[in-house]
C-alpha cells in the first residue's frame, strides 16, 4: 500500500520502519520531530502538507500526541481532511479523547473516509519488537482493511467494537499501568525506608502474586534511577487527564488515578516532563522527605 504516516517518533519511527520493512511505500509528515534518516534511505518520501500526504495516499496513520494535535491535523487549514479521497481510511494510533474521536469520525464518515482508532501499548521497546498490544474500535469493514498493518506493528491485536472503543480500552489500560506504577514506587520506598534492600524485595515480588511487567520493567528503571523515556511522564499526565475528564462527565470517582495524575505533574513541574514516567518513584520518594 501507499501508506501515508504522521508522526515519527520515539513510537511512530519503529512502528513506520516495521511498515517499510513489510513492502508498504511511506509518504511521512514530520510532527515535532525530523524524519528518520533511517525512513529515508529506505525510499520513504517527505509530504509537503497534510492535505498533499492524503491526496498520496490509500490509508494514512498517524501517531501524535493529544486530541488538539489530530484535530489540526485532519481539519485546521490545509488538513487532511482536505485531500483525503473518498474510499480512503484513516488509522489514528494516538491516545485521545474517546469522545473526540467519535465526532471526528463523523466528519470524515460524511466525506465517505472511513476510520479507526486504534491506540497501542507497550512503550518503545514494544514499537521495536513490533510486539504492540493494539486496542482497536471501528467498523467491520474497516477494521479489516487495517488488520494486515496491525499485524506487522503489533502482537496483541483486539478489535473492541465501534469507533471510539479502542480509545476507551486504552483509558482504561492507563489506568492500570499508572496506579501500578504507583504501588511499586511505594513499595519498593517502604521497603528501601524499613530497612530491606529493594533490590531483593523486588526479585522476591517478582517470584509472588505481586509480580508484573511493571515490577519487572519500571521497577528495575526506579532502582536504577534510570529515567531515558520509554514512555513520558507528560504523556502519560494527559493521559489521565483524558481520563478523569471522562469520568467526572460519567459522575465517576476515580481517586488512585487522580492521585497518579498529581504525582506525575508534581515532576513535571520540576522539569521531567519528557522523563520515563516511572519518575513517579521520586514523587514518592519526596513525600517520604
Amino acid at each position: 500500500m501507499r501508506i501515508g504516516f504522521v508522526g515519527t517518533g520515539l513510537m511512530g519511527a519503529p512502528m513506520a520502519g516495521h511498515l517499510q520493512a513489510a513492502g508498504h511505500e511511506l509518504i511521512l509528515l514530520p510532527h515535532r520531530t525530523p524524519a528518520p534518516e533511517t525512513l529515508l534511505d529506505g525510499g520513504a518520501q517527505i509530504a509537503a502538507s497534510a492535505a498533499e500526504l492524503a491526496r498520496a495516499s490509500e490509508v494514512v496513520i498517524a501517531i501524535v500526541p493529544d486530541t488538539p494535535d489530530v484535530d489540526d491535523l485532519l481539519f485546521r487549514g490545509d488538513g487532511l481532511a482536505s485531500g483525503l479521497q473518498r474510499g480512503a481510511l484513516f488509522i489514528d494510533m494516538s491516545t485521545i479523547s474517546p469522545v473526540a474521536t467519535q465526532g471526528f469520525a463523523e466528519k470524515l464518515s460524511a466525506l465517505g473516509v472511513g476510520y479507526v482508532d486504534a491506540p497501542v501499548s507497550g512503550g518503545d521497546i514494544g514499537a521495536r519488537a513490533a510486539a504492540l498490544t493494539i486496542m482497536v474500535g471501528g467498523a467491520d469493514a474497516d477494521v479489516a482493511r487495517a488488520m494486515p498493518l496491525f499485524e506487522v506493528m503489533g502482537k496483541t491485536i483486539t478489535h473492541l467494537g465501534p469507533v471510539g472503543t479502542g480509545q476507551t480500552c486504552k483509558a482504561a489500560n492507563q489506568i492500570v499501568v499508572g496506579v501500578t506504577l504507583n504501588a511499586v514506587a511505594e513499595a519498593l520506598v517502604f521497603a528501601s525506608r524499613a530497612g530491606a534492600d529493594p533490590t531483593k524485595v523486588r526479585s522476591a515480588l517478582l517470584g509472588g502474586f505481586a509480580s508484573s511487567r511493571i515490577l519487572e520493567v519500571h521497577g528495575q528503571r526506579m532502582l536504577n534511577g534510570d529515567f531515558a523515556p520509554g514512555f513520558k511522564a507528560g504523556l502519560h499526565a494527559k493521559d489521565l487527564a483524558i481520563v478523569l475528564d471522562q469520568a467526572e462527565q460519567m459522575g465517576l470517582a476515580l481517586p488512585a488515578t487522580a492521585i497518579v495524575r498529581d504525582h506525575l505533574l508534581a515532576r513535571m513541574q520540576e522539569g521531567e516532563t519528557d522523563a520515563d514516567h516511572s519518575i513517579i518513584v521520586k514523587e514518592v520518594g519526596a513525600l517520604t522527605g
